[in-house]
């Protein structure tokens, strides 16, 4: 038997359009799920292979997580569902995130919307006994200083990870969360485009080298798969030994 095959299961990755989302449902799909994705553009057409955006094979719909309503009035394309991924996520540069405007918009998107897309699929994962995925960061567990927004959300998805755990191991939902380090994608390109800053990170990394979404991949099939099916409310640290 291999653990690891997700024949037959429905997947959804909330942010599962570009970058480390991205990564864990093209990870799901090899492994033989269906997978569904959403993302804020219009059509999968409107993504490129050059943004980090490999949208071959998955069912792509359109959701604005920062806009309540549309979460509530979401129809989903499929009828049952086996794992939820919640890898969204939104920063803002350049001390943005300390005028409560950019702070307030940080927040809803990456904690927030979170919690809105966990309760209404509760009821499918309920069903299937499912697992549900938070996306969370590493920078939970140290300050940012250009970025309190991120970093309160962050600390917060690490919290709901936790709660959600313990409240829905009840109905049969495993609740985990995965925390990545810095990892290459268009919304680290801040660090990553930076030779200097690059380099400066790279010195903190263990493992010498960024992470990338497969990595991170790695760790959400571990944790939707009957290899982890006694693990609950925790958050895996993927990280290169980054934050050691």
């Amino acid at each position: 038997m291999n653990e690891l095959d997700f024949g037959g299961k429905q997947v959804l990755v909330v942010g599962g359009s570009s970058g480390i989302g991205n990564g864990i449902a093209q990870a799901f799909r090899a492994k033989g799920a269906r997978v569904a994705v959403y993302g804020t553009r219009a059509q999968a057409s409107d993504y490129s292979k050059e943004e980090g955006s490999d949208l071959e094979g998955l069912a792509y719909a359109q959701l604005d997580v920062s806009d309540p309503q549309a979460i509530d009035h979401l129809e989903p394309s499929f009828d049952r569902l086996d794992v939820l991924v919640l890898a969204q996520g939104a920063v803002i540069y350049r001390r943005g995130e300390f005028e409560m405007e950019g702070f307030r918009k940080v927040l809803e998107v990456n904690l927030m919307s979170l919690m809105a897309c966990a309760t209404k699929f509760h009821a499918m994962l309920s069903a299937s006994q499912g697992s549900l995925i938070i996306v969370s960061s590493t920078a939970a567990y140290h300050s940012t200083m250009g970025n309190p927004a991120y970093n309160a959300s962050k600390t917060g998805a690490v919290g709901l990870t936790r709660t959600l755990g313990e409240a829905w191991a009840e109905n049969g939902i495993r609740v985990n969360g995965i925390a990545p380090g810095l990892v290459d994608t268009k919304m680290t390109k801040a660090t990553t485009a930076n030779p200097k800053r690059l380099e400066g990170a790279l010195g903190r990394i263990p493992l010498k080298r960024l992470g990338t979404p497969a990595d991170m991949a790695g760790a959400a099939l571990f944790l939707a798969s009957p290899l982890a099916s006694y693990i609950v409310g925790q958050t895996i640290v993927v990280d290169g030994g980054l934050i050691l």
